[in-house]
């Protein structure tokens, strides 16, 4: 009886088709995180930085170029294809995001990188020193760093990768694993202000873990209701089932619950101020560009492909959760001292924003929704590169007070910050501008014109935020014993201007990345 269950076993599970092309970027990201962490355990460890770093922007560009040549190469990729057993979906919207997610990436890389403005580093040389200890006063002057960041970056970035693609829900649920440990480990690793980074380490990991039983409980009711994980599947149940609805609205909302913690939209936004804060500057940059393009990718292929046919039912729920988003983020940014603290209240208030986009469920809405994630992350890494620019005795200086006079002490930093926080208000000729445009006139066209008259407000009332700083650093004295602006290095820079640069184009020309962003919808 065992030899022919045995003979009847490769005919009853065939082998799932993979389609190597269409996962090549995601599985090179993978690869190169792997062949980091050996790297990380026999390369002596003087020469440790030099490896991590050639791999891992290395393997960013080869993955780069892998999407590209796939993209382009015949037609029928616009249609988009499903692959490892229909758990992965490689269609236009993942490609953008894949992009999307690379070119941050890398810029984020480079800001991790940086070893001109901290000697060593952001990051402590040994992670297991106690804070406050006589080691841990050393390691601050000392120029190694813990390189481990490099193979965690690689790692989070796979995973964000394969989060926005997954076309099941037990796939997500893995992918939001992946991108979510290595980050509750990256934003512990501070060089200075210990406590204050394991503290925002502790809090990511104890509301992340919460977030993601939501994610599975919602998922254990919504394959209750349908008898699947896979989207599409409970999209056909909820379209002609006589089941209860119960499981279905319950088990959404869990779903949802987790998908919100993660794109940092109020009222579940309670980790973002201390994270962002607590975390090293080019941690925080990463997860406030990369996590927010993931978290709203998955976002907008579950609403899409599993839900649509119910938005009647949920979506004046999400109509609230928008406006809540975007008043917290606006209001409560108001009463910031932290620039840190600011621009996560900022993050705050434009999730608000994007998921008015995602809420739209129309060509238009997913097409403005991407371009806004493209262009609210460039600007966002470039702001905190900046951010690392603006130092004292005890490290980065964050405070307000500390910006104040800074145009007379650094015309050039000045300029650039408050052109990226033009960007962030959505003044014209920036591509924030562009991204809230397209954003709300998907709105409009789909009949949500109330919520784009709160949004509009809660747009102006954040911009106070903005030009304050602004006011501050050209208008206010700086202080004699104030902080001073520490010259970028190379990898600071390359990373600072490409942000500026694409802030610049995507305002006065973003017709090439809105044409990408529209080019094609879903594949299930």
């Amino acid at each position: 009886m065992f030899d022919i269950l045995l003979a009847q076993a490769p005919e009853q599970i065939p082998t799932p088709q993979v389609n190597y092309a269409a996962v090549t970027p995601m599985l090179i990201i993978l690869g190169a995180a792997c062949v980091s962490v050996l790297f990380e355990a026999f390369v002596p460890k003087h020469m440790r930085w030099s490896f991590q770093l050639l791999i891992s922007l290395g393997g960013i560009v080869a993955a780069g170029a892998a999407l590209a040549i796939y993209a382009t190469s015949d037609d029928q990729v616009k249609a988009g294809t499903t692959t490892f057993a229909r758990a992965i979906s490689v269609d236009r919207p993942s490609l953008f995001l894949w992009g999307t997610l690379l070119a941050l990436g890398f810029m984020s890389v480079l800001l991790i990188a940086e070893r001109a403005v901290e000697p060593g580093g952001a990051f402590v040389a040994q992670a297991a020193i106690r804070p406050g200890t006589v080691q841990d006063r050393a390691q601050v002057g000392s120029t190694g760093m813990q390189t481990e960041v490099f193979p965690l970056t690689l790692f989070a970035l796979g995973g964000m990768m394969a989060f926005c693609a997954a076309n099941d829900l037990l796939t997500m649920f893995i992918a939001l694993e992946v991108l979510s440990l290595p980050l509750y480990l990256m934003c512990g690793l501070a060089r200075r202000r210990r406590l204050l980074s394991q503290e925002s380490a502790v809090k990511y990991f104890l509301l992340g873990a919460f977030s993601s039983a939501f994610f599975l409980y919602g998922l254990a009711l919504l394959y209750g209701y349908a008898g699947s994980i896979k989207l599409s599947d409970i999209a056909a149940a909820a379209a002609g089932s006589d089941r209860s609805d119960t499981l279905l609205f319950a088990g959404m909302g869990l779903l949802v619950v987790g998908l919100l913690f993660k794109g940092s939209v109020g009222p579940f936004h309670t980790w973002t101020p201390d994270v962002y804060q607590g975390s090293p500057t080019p941690v925080t940059a990463f997860m406030a560009a990369c996590t927010k393009v993931a978290a709203f990718g998955g976002i907008l292929r579950v609403l899409t492909v599993g839900f649509e046919s119910t938005s009647w039912e949920w979506r004046g729920v999400l109509w609230g959760v928008a406006i809540v988003s975007m008043a917290l983020g606006a209001i409560l940014g108001l009463t910031q001292t932290d620039v840190k603290r600011m621009i996560a209240y900022s993050s705050i208030a434009h999730a608000g924003f994007l998921l008015i986009g995602a809420i739209a469920m129309t060509d238009k809405g997913l097409e403005g929704t991407l371009f806004y994630l493209l262009s609210y992350g460039f600007t966002t890494v470039a702001a905190f590169g900046v951010i690392s620019l603006v130092r004292d005795s005890s490290g980065e200086a964050t405070h307000l007070s500390a910006w104040a006079g800074l145009a007379k002490r650094s015309p050039l930093l000045a300029a650039v910050f408050t052109f990226l926080l033009l960007a962030l208000a959505g003044i014209p000729l920036t591509s924030g501008f562009v991204g809230k445009f397209v954003v709300f006139s998907a709105a409009l066209s789909d009949g949500m014109a109330p919520l784009v008259v709160i949004a509009l407000i809660a747009s102006a009332v954040a911009a106070f935020f903005y030009l304050r700083v602004i006011v501050l650093m050209y208008f206010s004295e700086p202080a004699a014993d104030g902080p001073a602006v520490t010259l970028p290095g190379t990898f600071t820079t390359i990373a600072i201007t490409v942000g500026v640069v694409v802030t610049l184009v995507l305002g006065l020309a973003p017709a090439f990345a809105l044409n990408w962003a529209g080019s094609g919808g879903f594949a299930f």
